[in-house]
């Protein structure tokens, strides 16, 4: 993109023309593929198709965001590493075939594919080639190659550059004399909508991309933020499947993809990812230049900064937490179930649940984990109270024993009765004695 262009980029999502592809099932329906010329004669067949296909609510249930698989994986690892994202921009994928790298009379991706596919080993970074939309309306045309995280794009690649191309840029890491880099800004999206490919990229990406074109107009951020619909990226059960390039709070370029997103998922993307370089983690698959590992391990990290800072803005109300429980700590595992200490401090009661959380063995798992929060705390407590740093006195009840649970007038009357019998004893070993 030119740094003079006052309008956004939009982008077919594409698919990455790797190896890998193969091992992912496609579930393609013959209705929604194009021939093997990929000729744009299909459009307006494709178009009417693709058409049918998303109004046909009963297909949303099968293939899309109400599918029964929808959500039910781990997200977080499962993008294969790589270094860097070519994306030829070729037609509309309406009239993508299945295999485009493969298709015999689209001579530009298949030879291009090809080309990567034989000078990989050379290169000295993992480079991963996907078809994106050509004449989408914003400035691209047909032969257009953008290039992440190098953020440059060259224009108009023919069939017969393609190997002076991939030698000087992607082996070389280069220029290519021809033609003259174009340096990118912004953010860049790519939403996998490759029908041919398979039948759930297809019912749910166009929608994706739709919305996200809405929020950019609502908020205004028409030439920073682009994005379009696109073929194959990997893993179509994540379906609706995005990737999101752009700068991260240190002026590193980036590539966070996400899964299982629907439409109403976008203004969360836009604002918390775009608008302040969070990443939304219970949408995140990974992240370009990490492996499977890092990638959980990254999450993990990020949970675990996340739980300190929560912790910290939430102190006082764990406290409180802490301070409403103290009482019950002495009660032991048994108490913890169905014993509890009156707010005042100054007597105990009972709390006749047992019975419930026998019959229940979730809610007898659940008490046994607070039993074990209980005892942590019941620690710093202890503690704090014998280093003289507590802010406060209670009485911390213990469980009454047989004997303690006896009301006052029943214990005196019991030793009245006691008293008496031992008289009556005492009387009765005088009155033999003197006999």
């Amino acid at each position: 993109m030119s740094s003079n262009r006052d309008e956004p980029l939009t982008f077919a999502s594409s698919s990455p023309i790797t190896v890998s592809d193969q091992l992912d099932s496609f579930h393609t329906d013959p209705s929604l593929i194009g021939s093997g010329s990929n000729s744009f004669q299909n459009d307006t067949f494709l178009s009417e198709t693709t058409t049918s296909v998303l109004s046909n609510s009963s297909l949303d249930a099968e293939f899309g965001f109400s599918r029964s698989e929808f959500r039910v994986c781990q997200l977080a690892g499962t993008v294969d590493f790589y270094e860097r994202h070519v994306f030829l921009c070729y037609k509309n994928p309406s009239v993508w075939p299945p295999r485009i790298e493969a298709a015999e009379f689209d001579r530009l991706p298949r030879l291009l594919s090809a080309a990567v596919g034989s000078r990989k080993p050379n290169m000295k970074r993992e480079t991963r080639l996907t078809i994106c939309e050509g004449h989408d309306g914003s400035g691209t045309s047909n032969g257009d190659v953008l290039i992440f995280p190098d953020m440059i794009r060259y224009r108009r690649l023919t069939h017969f550059d393609v190997d002076t191309f991939v030698e000087e840029v992607l082996v070389k890491d280069g220029e290519w004399l021809p033609g003259t880099p174009e340096k990118l800004k912004g953010w860049y999206v790519f939403v996998c909508s490759h029908a041919s490919r398979d039948r759930r990229c297809g019912v749910c990406g166009p929608p994706l991309v739709s919305r996200f074109k809405e929020e950019i107009e609502t908020h205004g951020l028409q030439g920073k933020v682009s994005v379009s619909p696109c073929s194959h990226i990997g893993g179509h059960k994540y379906a609706g499947n995005v990737i999101i390039f752009g700068s991260n709070i240190n002026g590193e370029v980036t590539a966070h993809w996400y899964g299982y997103v629907t439409p109403d998922d976008v203004p969360t993307l836009l604002e918390q990812h775009i608008g302040k370089g969070e990443i939304v983690d219970w949408l995140w698959r990974g992240q370009m230049g990490l492996s499977s590992e890092e990638q959980k391990k990254s999450q993990e990290l990020r949970f675990q900064l996340n739980g300190e800072a929560n912790m910290e803005s939430s102190g006082k109300e764990v406290a409180q937490i802490q301070l409403n429980e103290e009482n019950a700590i002495a009660c032991g595992s048994q108490s913890e179930v169905i014993g509890c200490c009156q707010e005042n401090g100054d007597s105990c009661c009972q709390n006749p649940v047992l019975l419930e959380k026998i019959d229940n063995p979730d809610a007898n798992e659940r008490a046994m984990k607070v039993t074990m929060e209980k005892k942590k705390s019941s620690k710093k407590l202890v503690s704090q109270s014998n280093s003289g740093k507590g802010v406060f006195t209670r009485k911390v009840c213990a469980m009454p024993t047989w004997f303690e649970s006896w009301e006052s007038e029943d214990t005196y009357a019991a030793l009245a009765v006691a008293c008496a019998a031992v008289s009556v004893a005492v009387a009765y070993s005088c009155y033999k004695q003197l006999r």
